[in-house]
């Protein structure tokens, strides 16, 4: 077999009659078989280092899982290889930390663009170039979102940006590391502007979707927030994602009607 061969790809191990043209993108492999589930005769197809696959069907539709391990390099390998198999619409369902004060543990965030703090995005991207999600699936996600959220607090849904980097614990303990003043005068800067929430593969997903021109949005979980807690307000730990799952797929549901409403007459 040829390092890269057309049909087999090298990391996901699947071939373009095994995948969908809609995927579901969680990071951890274990959430696969949950997020399945949601479709019709889900199947394994494949699973290979970070990456497990698999393929059912949603309004008659083919529908992959696949995911993508932590971090924005592992992400954007997914997904250059699944737009080789012929996927075009894509949507992450992740988890992150929140940042602005009224995002609280279980509230929904979906990510109009994500702030680039990360490495991945600059081999995609022109540097000033922002990573923005696509607008069709934005507006399905917060359709979605809307619709299974309240007004209390860990029910709410949040529209708008997000940061994306590469270290964890650049994050949570920016004060150890040798570059803290920075870490530390970044994380102010976009907290002033109004981040939502701290996170790891959005901003790569948005670059490789935007240089290949496919669709790619992203609905995540806030598990809690630490800037509540320093701030002595209210900080629940949620760590259930089922209504960041139901999103995507409701949110893939509306996308799929409305491009078979688009597709022309046949005959």
């Amino acid at each position: 077999m040829a390092l890269l061969d057309p049909q087999l790809q090298f990391h996901l191990k699947v071939r373009p009659e095994e995948v969908g043209r809609y995927v579901i993108l969680p990071g951890d492999p274990g959430r696969v078989p949950a997020i399945a589930a949601h479709l019709e005769g889900a199947v394994p197809v494949a699973a290979n280092r970070e990456y497990t696959t698999y393929t059912g069907s949603l309004e008659g539709e083919r529908v992959s899982v696949v995911s993508t391990g932590i971090g924005g390099p592992s992400a954007a390998i997914a997904l250059e290889e699944l737009v080789r198999c012929g996927a075009h619409t894509f949507i992450r369902v992740g988890t992150c930390g929140g940042m602005d004060p009224a995002v609280t543990g279980g509230d929904l965030i979906v990510a109009q663009a994500a702030v680039r703090a990360e490495g991945t995005s600059r081999e995609y991207l022109p540097d000033g170039y922002p990573a923005v999600a696509d607008h069709a699936v934005v507006r399905a996600l917060v359709q979605a979102g809307e619709a299974l959220s309240t007004p209390q607090e860990g029910n709410r849904c949040h529209v708008g940006v997000v940061q994306s980097k590469d270290s964890f614990y650049g994050e949570t303990d920016p004060e150890t590391m040798p570059v803290a003043g920075a870490l530390l005068q970044a994380w102010q800067g976009y907290l002033a502007c109004g981040c939502l929430g701290s996170e790891m593969e959005a901003a790569a997903l948005f670059a490789v979707g935007l240089t290949r021109r496919v669709r790619v949005g992203a609905v995540l979980t806030a598990l809690w927030n630490v800037q509540r807690s320093k701030a002595g307000l209210p900080d629940r730990v949620h760590l259930d994602s089922s209504r960041a799952i139901a999103c995507a797929v409701e949110a893939l549901r509306r996308l799929i009607r409305e491009d078979a409403l688009r597709k022309p007459e046949e005959g």
